[in-house]
C-alpha cells in the first residue's frame, strides 16, 4: 500500500477511536459533585461564566488535576464560577469532547494533542501548560522475557493505537532494527492495542508477554509478578519527557482569558504544593482516584507509581515536537506543522506572578 494512503488510513483509524470508546466504554464520564470545593461566600463569577468544564484521566499521570480538584483550589480560583469535571480514558475521546464543546480546558497526553492540532489545522486547541513528565515503563513477564533483545517475538500491549505509549514504542521497537506494522501491529514484535483496565488481566491470564504502559498501569503489572525492563524516562535527555500537557479550546482561550489564568493559577498552586509535599499529595491523589473510580490503589502499586512521575509546569515542548517526529516515523501521522500550538502567555504570566522561572515554547507558540 502506498505510504500516503496508510497514513491516511491511520488518521481515519484514530479519528473513527473517540466515537468507539465513548460508545463502548462510557469515556468521558460525568463526574461527581464536589464535596471539598464549596464556593466561598461573596465570590463573583469570573467574566460571567457559570461554570469551566474541566478534563482529566484517571492516571496519576494527571495528578495536577487529581489533587486540585480533591483539595478545590480550581474551585478557589474560580470564584462562584462553578469548576465541572468529567473523567476520560482515552485522548480521542478527550479532544472529541473539547471539539464539542463538552469541555473548556484538559489534562492529556502528547500524541492526540498533536493529532488534535493538525487534524484541525491548528484550529481546534492550544496547549497552554504542562503538567508531568515521566511514568511510563515497559513491563514484561521474567519469565518469558529476559532482556531487551527477548522482547522481538513476543506480545507487548499499549494503551492505544495511535497514542502516547504507542508511538513511543513503535519507535522504540525501530530503533532496534525490528519491522512492525504500525496499524495491524503485526511483524517482529506483536504490538497488542489493549485499555489500561483490562491490561492486568490479560497480563495475569498470560495473553500477553509484557506492556509499554503508564502509571499506575505498569506498577499494577509488576504486583502481579512483572519485571520493569525499560523506563522511558532513560531514553529522553535529563530523563524528562512530556506525559501530560494542560490544553484548551481555542475559543474559550480568546473568549475567556481571566477564566484560564485562573486555571492555570490554581495548577500553578497545585503543582508547587504537590512538590513540597510528596506523601500527603500521593494520598489526596489517591483519595480522588477513588471517588472517580470507586477503588482506590494499594500502597504495592500507588508508592513506585508515585516515584517514577515529576510534576511540572513546564510543557517540555522540544520533547513534544520529538515525539511528533516519532509517530511520522512509524506512519501514524503525516509530518505536521506545529508552529502555533502553544500559548504560554497566560502560564509565564502566572509564574511571574509567583516568583517562578518562566517556561518555554521550543520555538512553537503564537508569536
Amino acid at each position: 500500500m502506498p505510504a500516503n494512503n496508510a497514513v491516511r488510513r491511520s488518521l481515519a483509524v484514530i479519528a473513527a477511536l473517540p466515537l468507539l470508546t465513548l460508545a463502548a466504554c462510557g469515556y468521558g464520564s460525568q463526574a461527581k459533585d464536589d464535596d471539598t470545593a464549596k464556593v466561598a461566600t461573596g465570590a463573583d463569577k469570573i467574566e460571567g461564566l457559570d461554570s469551566v468544564k474541566i478534563g482529566y484521566f484517571g492516571n496519576l499521570t494527571h495528578a495536577t488535576a487529581l489533587v486540585g480538584r480533591q483539595q478545590g483550589t480550581f474551585q478557589k480560583e474560580l470564584g462562584a464560577t462553578k469548576a465541572e469535571y468529567a473523567t476520560f480514558n482515552a485522548g480521542p475521546s478527550e479532544i472529541e469532547a473539547l471539539n464539542s464543546g463538552s469541555i473548556d480546558i484538559g489534562w492529556i497526553g502528547p500524541s492526540p494533542a498533536i493529532n488534535g492540532y493538525t487534524k484541525s489545522n491548528g484550529k481546534s486547541l492550544k496547549i497552554i501548560g504542562g503538567s508531568a513528565s515521566g511514568g511510563v515503563k515497559l513491563v514484561v513477564n521474567p519469565k518469558k522475557v529476559t532482556s531487551l533483545k527477548d522482547v522481538k517475538g513476543k506480545k507487548i500491549a499499549t494503551p492505544q493505537l495511535g497514542n502516547t505509549q504507542d508511538v513511543a514504542f513503535l519507535n522504540w521497537i525501530a530503533d532496534q532494527g525490528w519491522k512492525v506494522d504500525a496499524q495491524s501491529g503485526k511483524g517482529d514484535v506483536t504490538v497488542v492495542r489493549s485499555d489500561n483496565k483490562v491490561t492486568p488481566d490479560a497480563f495475569k491470564a498470560g495473553s500477553i508477554d509484557g506492556a509499554w504502559v503508564p502509571e499506575p498501569t505498569a506498577s499494577k503489572l509488576v504486583a502481579e509478578g512483572g519485571k520493569v525492563l525499560l523506563d522511558e524516562a532513560t531514553l529522553w535527555p535529563d530523563k524528562k519527557f512530556v506525559i501530560t500537557n494542560i490544553i484548551v479550546r481555542q475559543s474559550f482561550l480568546k473568549e475567556h482569558p481571566k477564566a484560564v489564568e485562573a486555571v492555570l493559577k490554581a495548577s500553578v498552586e497545585t503543582n508547587k504544593w504537590i512538590n513540597a509535599n510528596p506523601d500527603k499529595a500521593k494520598a489526596v491523589a489517591n483519595k480522588q482516584l477513588e471517588a472517580d473510580s470507586g477503588k482506590a490503589l494499594p500502597a504495592a502499586v500507588l508508592d513506585p507509581a508515585w516515584k517514577s512521575i515529576q510534576i511540572t509546569d513546564d510543557p517540555l515542548a522540544a520533547t513534544l515536537n520529538t515525539e511528533a517526529e516519532h509517530a511520522v516515523k512509524a506512519g501514524l501521522l503525516e509530518k505536521p506543522d506545529l508552529k502555533g500550538i502553544y500559548d504560554l502567555t497566560i502560564l509565564n504570566k502566572v509564574l511571574k506572578g509567583e516568583g517562578e522561572k518562566t517556561v518555554d515554547d521550543a520555538g512553537l507558540g503564537t508569536s
